[in-house]
């Protein structure tokens, strides 16, 4: 697709082609149309494959690209330059990932290079899992190297955003996950500003962006994400391209930052654009992904590494909760203002059951808990029911949502024996239009949504209005 007039839609191009993204048509299209170059970054994963194929690349280089994309050498990069990354090991065989993993230990991350969308990611609690993760693994990851990483578990997950010229880089913004590392990005509920993020670890993370992208050698967009671990940072990924949340910083913010990009590639500097001030300031901006759950019975809800939202929407608040509330009620959650919810939160998570619980308790819901989850929740004097889990007796769980009497469900589920026999109790939560929280940091968020929702503060908040400001 050729600009024109500096627009990107689709109807104001002089023209498009309806050609599946290879490496042979794209050279066709190149032949064809002889342009200056080819702009890879805007693609997402995809294109980054071609770099090498399609001739001329505007942008970050392919050689840039690849130091990126290779798990060997990307691992390499990071371990020269200092900067901290999850224990881990490159593997080429099965008999070498079988071995990895025993040295670091279950839960382990599988991770293949050159993936799109988490393709065949997983996190593994077992060697059954194990095996069956590095079998789909290895085949889709032509026959580059496996990444085989200690799994963080319980650590909160960033995302950075960042435009470089060659010379200097600035920062788009760092985006909070709601939901814990270890759940793809686009899977993943985002928050800007973070809300929990120290400003210690800020400025870690923002200065070792700007050292990989300049040693990198980037020239354009860089997506980089981190995980904060009981306060240490670790670099998860650097994806040398416009990530998902590019069009939502840029609302956020109130810079066209794929306009910038373009022109940086072009040849511009980022002292040519003023990058001073964003238009959101006091304002919360929530990223909420969307599900097709309803469309294929029977799928479980439990969100990992693979990509399963098939859409975004963006809630915008004075307030975290405002804007949480929106979101989630754009993506298609019913959010309840009263009646029953249904709490069970694995062993790890049980000590951050009770403020949750206090929290909807006093919002006016009538809680409702699982036997360990209860008996944490009693220790607290919350008033909680008891409730029987699927094949444990009767009326269980699902009785109690088939009755009516639950609206909303909180489930942490550990390992693969939990998320096994909970599924009953999630897919009869769907199947009935009951919301299901499956992450910690999700649940502690909930409550501040619930809050807004129920004090009325639903306003509109226009974006015209931001610019205004």
């Amino acid at each position: 697709m050729l600009p024109a007039r500096g627009r990107y839609d689709y109807d104001t191009s002089d023209k498009l082609y309806f050609e599946p993204v290879t490496a042979e048509h794209v050279r066709g299209v190149v032949h064809r149309e002889k342009p200056r170059g080819v702009i890879l970054q805007f693609g997402g994963q995809t294109p980054l494959k071609l770099s090498h194929r399609v001739g001329t690349v505007l942008g970050t280089s392919p050689e840039a690209i690849d130091i990126c994309e290779d798990r060997q050498r990307f691992n390499a990069l990071l371990i020269e330059m200092g900067i901290r990354q999850p224990e881990g090991e490159m593997v080429l065989t099965k008999e070498e990932s079988f071995a990895a993993a025993a040295r670091l230990g279950y839960p382990v991350l599988v991770r293949p290079s050159y993936v799109l969308g988490g393709r065949a990611m997983k996190t593994c609690f077992d060697d059954a899992d194990f095996k069956a993760a590095v079998d789909e693994a290895i085949l889709v990851s032509e026959s580059h190297p496996l990444l085989i990483d200690r799994f963080l578990e319980g650590a909160v997950e960033y995302d950075v955003d960042a435009l470089c010229d060659g010379d200097a880089v600035h920062i788009c913004g760092v985006m909070e996950h709601i939901e814990e590392a270890g759940i793809h990005s686009g899977d993943s509920t985002t928050v800007f500003p973070a809300v929990q993020l120290s400003e210690t670890n800020r400025r870690e993370m923002e200065d070792i962006v700007r050292r990989i992208a300049l040693r990198v050698g980037v020239l354009g967009l860089v997506n980089v994400q981190f995980a904060v671990q009981r306060g240490v940072v670790y670099v998860i990924e650097v994806n040398p391209r416009a990530s998902r949340t590019v069009p939502y910083l840029a609302k956020a913010t109130g810079h066209p930052i794929a306009s910038i990009a373009t022109k940086l590639l072009l040849g511009k500097k980022l002292t040519d654009f003023d990058l001073s001030k964003n238009w959101g300031q006091g304002y919360s901006f929530v990223k909420a992904p969307v599900f097709p759950w309803r469309r294929f019975p029977g799928v479980d809800t439990v969100l990992g590494p693979e990509m399963r939202s098939t859409g975004e929407v963006m809630g915008v608040g004075t307030s975290f909760g405002e804007a949480y509330a929106k979101a989630l009620i754009a993506a298609g959650l019913s959010l309840p203002t009263q009646g029953g919810v249904f709490m069970s939160f694995r062993d790890l998570d049980k000590h951050e059951a009770p403020p949750i619980a206090r929290a909807l308790h006093e919002l006016g819901f009538q809680l409702f808990a699982t036997r360990g989850t209860a008996a944490e929740l009693e220790r607290h004097r919350i008033p909680v029911t008891k409730v029987w889990k699927v094949r444990e007796g009767r009326p269980d769980v699902v009785d109690r949502i088939k009755n009516g009497d639950i609206q909303l469900i909180i489930n942490t589920p550990l390992g693969k024996k939990a998320q096994y026999d909970e599924a009953a109790m999630r897919l009869s939560g769907l199947r009935f239009g009951v919301p299901c929280i499956t992450n910690l940091q999700a649940a502690k968020a909930l409550p501040s949504a619930l809050r807004a929702l129920k004090a009325g503060e639903m306003g509109v908040t226009k974006l015209q209005e931001l610019s205004r400001a």
